[in-house]
């Protein structure tokens, strides 16, 4: 099955820069704190999945939303990182988290 058949098609290609919302709603959020707000690259796209937040709310979820791996440079995420400059952390990123 193809993401447009979802219902959701991705809104970002492989090497976009792409920034996560920074929002803090109540309930069930998979995307952490630390990363809400910062910029990084996409890395892959992962597929469209249900909307995890909503299942946790006992909805179903649809339409399913595409996932991203997304790379974070770890010294612009942690102030006074003291690794090296090409040290990243990648997170997987649901579309309705990306601006």
């Amino acid at each position: 099955m193809t993401l447009e058949k979802l219902g959701t098609v991705p809104l970002y290609g492989v090497g976009a820069r792409v920034r996560v919302r920074r929002a803090a709603p109540l309930g069930h959020i998979r995307t952490p704190f630390y990363i809400r707000g910062h910029a990084g690259v996409v890395e892959r796209i992962c597929g469209a999945f249900p909307n995890p937040e909503e299942l946790a709310q006992q909805r179903d979820g649809l339409p399913a939303q595409p996932l991203y791996r997304v790379r974070f440079r770890q010294k612009d995420v942690w102030p006074g990182y003291r690794g090296g400059a090409s040290d990243v952390i990648e997170l997987e990123i649901f579309q309705h988290w990306i601006e």
